[in-house]
């Protein structure tokens, strides 16, 4: 894959009568977060109930007979991206496990950047793991705490965790929501008549006609039970610094972050881009979907028009069945088409959100020349991807990012582009509204532009780890 992907969306709903119905309806408009498997677990108070099945929400809890399995009046639910191929349904979330206090079911949307190191020392101490799931060492950790109250051992937990990690915890009387220190992941609150609700980004409250109450703090644990909702703090007070990729390319554009729409910040970042270089060209076209934004922005600061010069097949899903090596050699032409008479003898220049290996890029380019175009000039609406991400982005080794090894002038050689732009580090901030990036404290978690990474990734850096026989893949798995 040549996109950086989020590891997964998660939703929780507390007191309502059609809690699994409802969770289905917001893993379906989260759905952009993990394609690859899904899993509700609802609970009647005394019981738990789950269903977890590999493939897309509209593929697996549409059916009667599976809705009504899942009984009771709360409910979380998960969407699950993996990261290393292990798409079995052990490791599908949400995790349930029996402990001495009573059942307790986790979904996570992150990574956990010593999860490897946990997960050593509790097999040292006896521990015995089902799964290849950072997850599942949430779930450990809780079991061996010796705290007496629940929440208590949670806490216990969240003190040993470090990463960037949103979860939604259901046991038999109350809904937890959380968020790591940083507020790396993302994790919202909002409410529909008398049930509150969970969920990684507010679109997911529109579907069920929720309303959005706010975002849930950096390193805040929000409990719901039948009284309503309170907050606890456990951690120091530090400064929020948000993954800034769900601005720029994660969150679904319908999605409310900070009082505006993801959307308005991406078209801001294609204006910002268009103030930082723009010279005269026939067509602003973006690839779509994901540079539509940015490339309405680009047009509209230079007031000039933007076409589709490429069109998206919706219809081709990644289970898309590539038996030869000829239709794969087809590559992103099952997804993109040009539309030959609109590019032919055109200079194109070429919008989209990001570049991370370049060989859609590579593709692209080759097709729009092929068709026609006398020149493309690429622009990127973010800046360079040069570093890995270790708190739940998916991205490539070092070595795979094209940023990472190649300078511009090779970059635009390699893409075979007649000339590329990135959007700068400092041009990204002024986008989300800052007048510049605070280089003592980032206002948000850059590092795959910058390489400064707020918290230590100490299983990436421990090698005794990385050379491990087991694998841990990230938390959606």
């Amino acid at each position: 894959m040549d996109r950086l992907k989020e590891e997964c969306g998660v939703f929780g709903i507390f007191n309502n009568k059609d809690a699994a119905s409802l969770t289905a309806l917001g893993l379906h408009a989260l759905q952009h977060r993990g394609q690859e498997a899904c899993g509700i677990i609802t609970c009647d108070e005394k019981k738990f109930f789950y269903e977890r099945r590999l493939g897309l929400v509209s593929d697996n809890f549409t059916k009667d007979k599976v809705l009504k399995n899942l009984v009771g009046k709360h409910a979380i639910g998960h969407n699950r991206y993996s990261t290393s191929g292990n798409n079995l349904v052990k490791n599908v979330q949400p995790f349930y496990a029996d402990l001495h206090d009573g059942g307790i079911a986790i979904a996570h949307n992150g990574n956990l950047s010593n999860a490897l190191n946990l997960r050593k020392e509790l097999v040292r101490n006896g521990s015995i793991f089902q799964t290849t799931s950072d997850t599942e060492t949430i779930v450990q950790l809780i079991a061996k705490s010796n705290r007496s109250k629940m929440i208590d051992k949670i806490i216990d937990t969240l003190f040993k965790i470090q990463g960037g990690y949103a979860l939604t915890i259901l046991m038999n009387n109350e809904l937890i929501g959380i968020r790591d220190p940083f507020g790396i992941r993302p994790l919202v609150l909002g409410k529909l008549n008398k049930s509150y609700v969970l969920a990684s980004e507010t679109c997911a409250f529109d579907i069920i006609g929720a309303k959005f109450l706010r975002e849930i703090e950096n390193g805040e644990i929000i409990i719901i039970n039948k009284n309503g909702f309170k907050s606890i703090k456990p951690f120091p007070k530090i400064k929020e610094r948000p993954c800034i990729f769900e601005y720029i390319y994660f969150s679904r554009p319908d999605s409310i972050i900070k009082n505006k729409s993801f959307y308005e910040y991406r078209k801001k970042m294609g204006a910002q881009l268009a103030k930082e270089s723009h010279f005269k060209a026939d067509l602003i076209i973006p690839v779509p979907d994901s540079g539509v934004p940015a490339a309405i922005g680009y047009a509209e600061e230079i007031k000039n028009n933007l076409e589709l010069g490429i069109i998206r097949n919706h219809y081709v899903g990644r289970t898309f069945i590539e038996p030869t090596q000829q239709i794969r050699s087809l590559g992103v032409k099952l997804k993109h088409n040009v539309n030959k008479s609109l590019i032919k003898d055109k200079s194109v220049i070429l919008i989209d959100d990001s570049l991370v290996r370049g060989t859609t890029s590579v593709k692209i380019l080759k097709m729009l020349y092929e068709n026609g175009a006398r020149e493309v000039h690429l622009k990127i609406a973010s800046p360079p991807i040069k570093y890995p991400d270790y708190y739940g982005v998916d991205t490539p080794n070092k070595n795979e990012l094209l940023a990472a090894t190649h300078n511009l002038e090779e970059m635009r050689k390699f893409i075979n582009a007649t000339s590329l732009q990135f959007l700068s580090i400092e041009g990204l901030y002024k986008s989300m509204g800052f007048e510049k990036r605070d280089s003592a404290y980032p206002q948000f978690t850059d590092h795959c532009f910058t390489g400064e990474y707020p918290i230590e990734p100490l299983d990436a850096n421990n090698k005794n780890s990385i050379n491990k026989k087991v694998s841990l893949i990230s938390s959606n798995a």
